[in-house]
């Protein structure tokens, strides 16, 4: 079956960086873009980055632009989140995101905590 397992959250100060991973397994990893979205209390699940296949474009919302990278090791099925630069609005659980033709899958989260 799909899994889909984030790691590498915690807690950080402003300004800092954390790197999240996402190991995926269940399905060809290689063959599917995927994506980070992130939820913080209260408010809605929203993209924060996505990545195509090979990883060679990649796209974020105006919020993380300039601070986050996404990349991916399709030979690990892993892909990453490199966040820097990491403000208190940043605090939120984090997941994984495979849309594949079977259905859409999320990870467990990972959270995130961004404060002094």
């Amino acid at each position: 079956q799909v899994q889909l397992v984030e790691s590498g959250g915690g807690l950080v100060q402003p300004g800092g960086s954390l790197r999240l991973s996402c190991a995926a397994s269940g399905f060809t990893f290689r063959n599917y873009p995927m994506s980070w979205y992130r939820q913080a209390p209260g408010k809605e699940r929203e993209l924060v980055a996505s990545i195509s296949i090979f990883g060679q474009t990649s796209d974020y919302p105006p919020s993380v632009k300039g601070r986050f990278t996404i990349s991916r090791d399709n030979a690990e099925n892993t892909m990453y989140l490199q966040m820097n630069n990491l403000k208190p609005e940043d605090t939120a659980v984090y997941y994984c995101n495979a849309n594949i033709p079977t259905g859409r899958y999320w990870g467990q989260g990972t959270q995130v905590t961004v404060s002094s």
